[in-house]
This record gives structure tokens, sequence and C-alpha cells, in this order.
């Protein structure tokens, strides 16, 4: 297992990487100027070829693990490097301060709080072990998808994925068929549970960065939520319990095991993972201002956050045994994995998030004008986000629905642009389709968002055959997903 140290040194290189040469060209008088060009106006100059590179990194994330696994494993962030410098580079050359200023938006506002967060989560919730002689009956794999899926609202579908998955795992240790097990717990921990908190999924994490109020999700997609967990959670108590029945007698009984008394070590990750909700809850209702870095406008109370939520992982580091972390196998890869490849995907991201929010005007006007009713923000969302991870595309999307209303987050203060537009009730329907599409449809893939590789990861070590990239899609989420899905949009948009 990789120290401490090396985690977070590896985090940072992924941030200074695509930071550190930019700043060489910057002028902060000229910056500042640049900030005035906000993101409407750039937009409508850029091509849409410009987003090449962002369709690249993500075609290699989709097919280089199928085409070429031991290369990806051993190269990824390489590849990563390669295609945000493939964007950064010529970008740089022609805009050159007002590049500068995108690029450091995007990871001062976006990225890093958004990695940082990912990291508080994954940090103490691998070091909450759950221990006990479980045996995985139809009924208790449903209480315990039941349990995940409520946990992820609270602690992040990545806490909740990792705090849950080993017992699930290890009541199942026995069972002949046991990967729709973990299919759909990616279905539902992983992804749809996240659905009601910006702590839940990093799309409405990213909302709340954007002055989306932080209990809007919870009482406007409850309903959805409610409506396709409770019907995963039927189909999975029945495809289960026919499974469980037809392997009766097929497993050969060996010596009996020792009992393990159920009980959970670790528990002081219970505080620290208290304390990080707490710190986003404090970054969004206390606004004490902000300061200028180079024309990007950084609020104190999120730089308080991020430090504090820093804070958080590392008391986890230290009070944690390395005992515990070992029992829960846990590696430091997964996060590095996630960090290297956002860190990729936000840079690449930056023209097609101009490019839409441009509206009418952009390169991408025929889809603009294409994407009208709210039934086409939750398919169109959850479409992409299926393939292009979820968080940037919810971004993308958000910022397009603000478009659509006249709304430009840089024409007026950040945060009355989202009141005016959450008091609109085209808006709040917009906004319910894109925080539904864009936490559900992650479901869809196993890039649509990162938990979904950790799990597959996971079980993998624990000996179980996952489906590929494309197996999974037609196996599961197909014929299971789709259809549900389908019921929502009739039910709600």
């Amino acid at each position: 297992m990789r120290s401490a140290g090396e985690g977070l040194l590896g985090i940072l290189i992924c941030v200074l990487v695509y930071a550190v040469l930019t700043l060489v060209f910057v002028d902060p008088a000229v910056a500042a100027e640049a900030a005035a060009h906000g993101g409407h106006d750039i937009g409508t100059e850029l091509p849409v070829w410009t987003a090449l590179p962002f369709a690249g990194i993500l075609l290699s994330i989709a097919l280089c693990p199928l085409l070429m696994p031991h290369f990806w494993h051993n190269h990824f962030g390489k590849i990563s490097v390669f295609w945000s410098l493939l964007f950064a580079v010529p970008f740089l050359f022609f805009y050159h301060q007002v590049a500068v200023y995108y690029i450091l938006h995007i990871y001062l506002i976006d990225y890093i709080p958004f990695i940082i967060l990912l990291w508080g989560l994954f940090t103490v919730a691998g070091g909450i072990v759950v221990r006990g002689s479980l045996k995985g009956t139809p009924a208790l794999n449903t209480v315990m998808l039941l349990i995940g899926t409520i946990l992820a609202s609270c602690v992040g579908t990545t806490g909740a994925a990792m705090v849950m998955i080993r017992p699930v795992l290890r009541a199942n240790k026995d069972r002949l068929k046991k990967t729709h097990v973990v299919c759909f717990f990616i279905f539902l921990v992983a992804n749809i549970g996240g659905s009601l908190t910006p702590l839940g999924d990093p799309p409405l994490f990213l909302g709340f960065l954007h002055n989306v109020p932080f209990f809007w999700v919870t009482t406007n997609v409850l309903p959805h939520m409610l409506t396709a967990s409770g019907i995963l959670l039927a189909l999975f108590f029945i495809l289960d319990t026919f499974y469980y029945r037809n392997e009766k007698g097929q497993v050969e009984s060996g010596p009996e095991e020792e009992k393990i008394p159920f009980k959970i070590e670790g528990v002081v990750n219970f505080i620290f993972l208290l304390g990080i909700v707490c710190l986003v809850l404090m970054s969004g209702y206390w606004k004490p201002g902000h300061f200028n870095v180079l024309g990007v406008h950084l609020e104190y109370q999120g730089v308080l956050r991020d430090l504090g939520i820093i804070t958080m992982g590392a008391l986890s580091l230290m009070f944690t045994s390395k005992a515990l972390r070992e029992a829960n196998d846990f590696s430091w890869f997964p996060i590095m994995e996630v960090a290297k490849l956002f860190a990729g995907i936000f840079m690449t991201i930056i023209p097609a998030l101009a490019i839409l929010k441009a509206g009418n005007e952009g390169a991408l006007s025929g889809l603009v004008s294409a994407v009208r009713e709210s039934y086409h923000y939750f398919w169109v969302t959850g479409a992409l986000s299926s393939f292009l991870d979820n968080a940037p595309t919810y971004l993308t999307f958000f910022n397009l629905a603000l478009g659509k209303l006249g709304i430009v987050e840089s024409a007026v203060p950040a945060a009355l642009a989202v009141k005016a537009a959450t008091a609109n009730p085209e808006f709040i329907l917009y906004l319910k389709a894109i925080s539904a599409g864009a936490v559900f449809m992650g479901a869809n893939t196993y890039i649509g968002n990162a938990p979904n590789f950790m799990v597959k990861s996971i079980a993998e070590e624990a000996g179980i055959n996952m489906p590929s990239f494309f197996g999974y899609m037609i196996k599961y989420s197909i014929p299971i997903l789709v259809p549900v899905f389908i019921l929502v949009t009739f039910i709600f948009f």
C-alpha cells in the first residue's frame, strides 16, 4: 500500500502539472482584464473541433482499458497529459492571457475543490471496517443495498461505495452468482443513491459550488430518486431470490467457519465524515467575501472548506491504524487514477463549456436549439453522462440552461444569477432533469461516475468475474436501467 504522503503528493502533482506552466505566461493586470470576458464571448469564436481533445481523452478512457489494458494501467496519466497539452498549448498560443484565465478558473473553482472532496471522502471511508459473519441472502443483500443507497447522499457515492462494497462482497463470498449484486450496487450505491445532496455525487457538488442551494436537490429530486431506487431494489430482490433458490444444494459445504460477531471498527472516522459534511454546509451558508487570484474570484469560505477537508483526511490517516486500512485492502491507486484523468477532462472540456454557454451564438447552436424540453435535458445530460463522466456534463448543461434563459453567470454575480434562475419555474424543471439525468445515468457505463471503476476493481480483486465495458451495458444497464429511466421520464418529465 502506498504511503499517505505518496497519495497526497501525487494529487498535488496532478494539479501542478496543469497549472504551473501556464502561470509563467501571466501578466496579473491582463489576467484581471481577461476575467471580463467571462464565459460567453470566447464561446462565439471557438469552433467545434477545439473539443476534439475532450473527445479523445474520453474515448481513451472507454477503449484503452479494453484494447491495451497493460499499457493503460501504467500510462493513463501520461495519456491524460497528452490530451491536455494538445488543447492547452494552442489555446495559450492564440488566446494568451484570456486562455490563462479560463484554465485557472476551471481548476481553482471546479477541479481542485472537486478532487479535494473526493479525496477526503475516499480517505476517511477507507478507514471504516465492517466485520461480521454475514450470509448473502436476498433479504440481507437488499437491505445492504438500501443502506448503501441512503448512505450515498450523506457521505457521497465514493464514501458509501468504499464503506459498503467489502461487507457486501464478504457476505456473498459463497454465492455462485454474484456479478449481478455488484452491478446493482453500482446502480444504486455508486450512482442513484447520491442524488439528494451535493455531498452525494460530484455533479451536484459542482452545482453547489455554482450557488445552487444545498437542500435544493433534496426537496426537488426526492420523488425521482425514490421511484428509480424503489423499482431497482424490487427488481434486485426478485432476481437475487431466483439465483439464490437455484443455487441451493449446488455449493459444497466445507468446514464450518468461526462465527465473527458483527462490529464496526474505525468508528472515529465517522467524526471526520461529519466534519466534512459540516464544512460543506458551512461553505454554502457563510459568505465572508472573496479575494482575487489573477482575475479569478475565490471565496474565503471555499478555501477554508477545502483546507478543512484535507485536515479531516489527514486526521483519519493519523488516527486509523494501518491494520484497519489493510483489512479494507486500501490503496491510493483508485483516487490517483481519478485525479489524473479528471485533471485532463477538466482541461479539455473548456471549449465545450464555452461553446455551449454561448447558446445560439456558438458553434453548437444546433444542439442548443434541439434541447428545449425538460425530457431533452434529462436524456441528453444522462446519455452524455454515461460516457463523458457526469460531473463536467452536469456543468455543461447547467450553463446551457442558464443561457437558455438569457442568464450568464459572468454578467452578474454568480449567486444572483442562480438565485434568479431557481426562482424561474422553467429553470427548476430543467435543473431537476439535469440533476437526475447526470446522477442516475452515470450508472449506464463504468466511466459514467468515478466510484464505478473503483467498485469494479475491488470486485475483480475479490475474484468476481465482472463484465467488460460493453458487456456491462448489454447485460445490465440497457435492459435494466433504460426501461426504469423511460418510466421516470413519463412520470416526471
